[in-house]
């Protein structure tokens, strides 16, 4: 349908959506993005930002994102591999109280803000004290819970696991370790938490798409990553039919359209819906 035919608000969306569409096929603006995120990369652009005063180590885009995500999936649980400042949890924690907010205005209800509801799980192998004591500090503190340990260890996952009962509509997010093996592990184990029409977001995708040198002191890098794990873990579901946590069929799509909208992202291929 044209643009032309529909109300206001659907015609812009559908301007959007059809100026999204068109980047797919701009392979100059492509290729100018992925220098840019070369050079991003090698300056630690991504170390340059906050959020709610806690550092974050995220590109802008792949915030703004987020949060659409968020906001059209409304989770009441996300579960995040990777702890570092704190600043993705702050986020993740704001983000849940603003759609408690919204719920309490919609049903014309008073907030009570430490009232149990939707939550933030952490996960990281090392918890730096610092850390820990300014994300306990921060006024979003009660609605993250943070555990520590190897996310791919049998018990942490067994905790997070039992953690996450009772929670109707989940969101993934992974970002620690960013070798295949260890984000093969991590998606074979928490993906199966997503809800059906959430996502699971794998980070860091884009160092499959950089030159092999830009992590010296790091063990991934081209043909050993984030990337290589996804697709990896999404062939084998293709292959060997799995359920997830709720007893239904596993099925994820890359919801490509969010890298074509985003051209940068630290994330390629890695927004990865349930569907």
């Amino acid at each position: 349908m044209s643009a032309q035919n529909l109300n206001p608000v659907a015609a812009f969306e559908q301007e959007r959506e059809d100026r999204i569409l068109s980047h797919r096929e701009d392979k100059e603006w492509r290729a100018l993005s992925n220098d840019w995120m070369r050079h991003a990369a090698q300056k630690h652009y991504m170390y340059n930002f906050s959020f709610l005063g806690r550092p974050i180590i995220q590109l802008p885009q792949d915030m703004v994102a987020f949060q659409e995500i968020v906001w059209d999936v409304k989770p009441d649980l996300i579960i995040e591999m990777g702890i570092a400042h704190g600043g993705s949890l702050i986020m993740s924690a704001g983000m849940l109280a603003l759609l408690d907010y919204c719920d309490a205005v919609a049903a014309g209800k008073p907030l009570d803000p430490k009232a149990p509801g939707r939550k933030v799980i952490g996960v990281d192998i090392d918890i730096r004290a610092h850390n820990r004591a300014e994300i306990e500090a921060h006024p979003m503190a009660h609605k993250i819970e943070m555990v520590q340990g190897s996310s791919i260890d049998a018990e942490i996952i067994a905790k997070v696991k039992e953690m996450a009962k009772g929670y109707k509509r989940v969101l993934v997010s992974l970002d620690s370790n960013h070798t295949h093996d260890h984000v093969l592990a991590e998606l074979q184990a928490y993906a199966p938490l997503t809800s059906k029409g959430s996502y699971c977001i794998v980070f860091d995708t884009i160092v499959e798409d950089l030159p092999d040198g830009l992590y010296p002191n790091r063990p991934w890098s081209r043909g050993n990553n984030p990337k290589t794990a996804v697709h990896e873990y999404l062939k084998s579901l293709k292959e060997n039919p799995q359920k997830g946590e709720d007893g239904q069929t596993l099925d994820f799509s890359i919801d490509s359209a969010i890298d074509e909208k985003l051209l940068l992202t630290v994330t390629p291929d890695g927004f990865l819906k349930r569907v």
